[in-house]
């Protein structure tokens, strides 16, 4: 029952998984180097891991203030190239040759008045609106469409970066229709 050959199988086997063990080792401290070794100095300190930013540092605790910049400061910097790129987020809805989609054309929409398409069904939030679409009132509008028309009917949720919303104003603007 138990002659050479099984003794055999069975070391062999214990050997084969030992080494599977040792090379899913080798090959884990090689994904996650977890020594200190290879970084450089071995009296300097290394700590593993990514740093998550506090938002709410203040400069008592060596954190750096965010500087506020104006809407016309971004504006007056702003480039309609890369407005154009930002523009693509909106012609799923929007075009720019004079016919309407999901949304209004925004052929001229910088200076136009609000609402201004007449063969266009706006909501009633958006069509009790006063007013024309400034830069500055685009900025906010884009930002975030529902916060700052309620009720409106448009379901994108807003452009975060003042620069993006910047660029494709002027993207708008240079391309009056």
């Amino acid at each position: 029952m138990f002659d050479t050959m099984t003794f055999t199988k069975a070391g062999a086997a214990v050997c084969a998984a030992l080494l599977i063990f040792l090379f899913a080792s080798w090959g884990a401290d090689a994904l996650y180097m977890s020594e200190a070794e290879g970084h450089g100095d071995e009296a300097e300190e290394h700590s593993q891991g990514y740093v998550i930013a506090n938002l709410e540092e203040s400069s008592e605790d060596g954190g750096e203030e965010a500087v506020e910049v104006s809407f016309e400061e971004v504006f007056a910097e702003a480039d309609a190239g890369a407005g154009e790129r930002v523009y693509n987020k909106c012609k799923s809805c929007h075009k720019l040759d004079g016919t309407n989609g999901t949304g209004p054309h925004l052929d001229g929409v910088v200076g136009r008045e609000v609402a201004a398409v007449g063969d266009f069904s706006y909501s009633d939030a958006m069509a009790s609106v006063e007013g024309s679409w400034t830069p500055e009132e685009l900025n906010a509008f884009l930002e975030n469409p529902r916060s700052d028309i309620n009720g409106t009917k448009m379901t994108f949720s807003g452009l975060n970066d003042i620069e993006d919303r910047a660029n494709v104003i002027a993207y708008l603007e240079a391309n009056p229709g």
